[in-house]
């Protein structure tokens, strides 16, 4: 594998949540950041227990893994990542984004690394743990939904972490020590939570869902 400047060619990105279900909105945005960004690789990171939603109201975890793995099926740039599965001697533990970004910081130590998040969660990214140090940790790559410009970002992060201003109709915003990328190629329109919320009214789900994940959802009657 070849290297430029001591950084491994070809960055990864780490696209993490619930994936309650993963649906084909996330697909299309981790295909179109692919290609935008040259992108070797993207970890698919399914949380056990993440910190903004209630885990009683999550699918299993394993559910939600088994249907990002089929989601990933055979798309060799995806690899699904145990980063967040459950631990059994805690289970009661919360995962972070700063730290999920410090541990494959640690395992890839020249790799460089975009993290992908939708443009509703980054706009709340000061409420996020650890949310400079994690700003400061790697590139973003925002997944951008209707009426959502770069300004809108710029105005999420703290003023002290700002680099230089941004010019008018421009897609990526610089900070201190990182550059937060607007993704327009593609908008993510599609909600797990509607998808959901059609499934317990027995409406189709078809093409807001890969097929296999379709399947799995009515063959474990998930939802329902």
């Amino acid at each position: 594998m070849s290297k430029r400047g001591g950084k491994l060619h070809g960055a990864i990105a780490i696209f993490g949540g619930t994936f309650d279900p993963i649906h084909s909105g996330h697909i299309a945005v981790a295909e179109a950041a692919a290609r935008r960004f040259g992108l070797r690789q993207i970890y698919f990171v399914p949380s056990s227990r993440p910190p903004h939603k209630n885990q009683a109201e999550l699918a299993p975890f394993w559910d939600r893994y088994a249907m990002v793995a089929l989601a990933c099926w055979k798309k060799k740039h995806f690899v699904l990542s145990l980063e967040e599965a459950p631990i059994e001697s805690a289970d009661a533990q919360v995962f972070y984004s700063v730290d999920t970004v410090t541990r494959f910081r640690r395992k890839l130590p020249r790799q460089s690394i975009y993290f992908i998040a939708g443009a509703d969660s980054f706009l709340e990214i000061g409420m996020w743990k650890r949310s400079r140090e994690l700003l400061d940790s790697c590139d973003f790559i925002i997944a951008n939904r209707p009426g959502v410009r770069i300004e809108a970002l710029r105005g999420a992060v703290p003023e002290e972490m700002l680099g230089k201003k941004s010019s008018a109709g421009a897609k990526s915003l610089a900070l201190r020590k990182s550059t937060v990328h607007l993704l327009t190629t593609v908008a993510n329109r599609i909600s797990s939570t509607e998808i959901r919320r059609r499934c317990k009214r027995g409406l189709p789900i078809r093409g807001l869902v890969p097929l296999a994940v379709e399947e799995y959802i009515h063959k474990q009657a998930l939802y329902h």
